[in-house]
């Protein structure tokens, strides 16, 4: 089994953001690190080379061997989206999805083009939902 790549790291999730491109794109990178810590109350810490995460719980696949750690919510500022990493699979995050605005969603992801096209408020409630979710589902 090889050895996961995007793992906890020492580098500094604020000098990371601050290299984002373009501005906006930083601009709401910035946010999302205030929105997710807020909702929290974790510091950031920087998965692999483009992940900034909150928290950590050890996971181990049924249908693989692999296991590992993985943050329990986090975000990464990627080319096309701002991805965030969230458990949303339950019918108060199907509610809250309904409200947020202009986004997509893959298997554990949520992609917002921009922070202007969402309900921040409403993102600030699908974070918290998610993290609590998920700290409790892997306590």
């Amino acid at each position: 089994m090889s050895e996961l790549k995007t793992k906890p790291t020492n580098q500094n999730p604020t000098e990371f953001l601050n290299a984002v491109e373009p501005e906006e794109k930083r601009a709401d990178s910035f946010k999302l690190l205030e929105l997710f810590q807020k909702a929290t109350d974790e510091k950031p810490v920087m998965w692999g080379t483009s992940i900034v995460g909150f928290g950590i719980y050890h996971y181990k696949s049924e249908r693989s061997r692999q296991e590992g750690d993985w943050p329990l919510v986090g975000f990464s500022p990627r080319k096309q989206n701002l991805t965030l990493y969230l458990m949303l699979g339950n019918q108060e995050g199907d509610t809250l999805l309904a409200k947020l605005g202009k986004h997509k969603l893959g298997v554990g992801c949520l992609y917002i083009k921009r922070l202007s096209d969402v309900d921040e408020d409403i993102l600030s409630n699908l974070i918290e939902t998610s993290f609590i979710r998920m700290k409790k589902a892997t306590a």
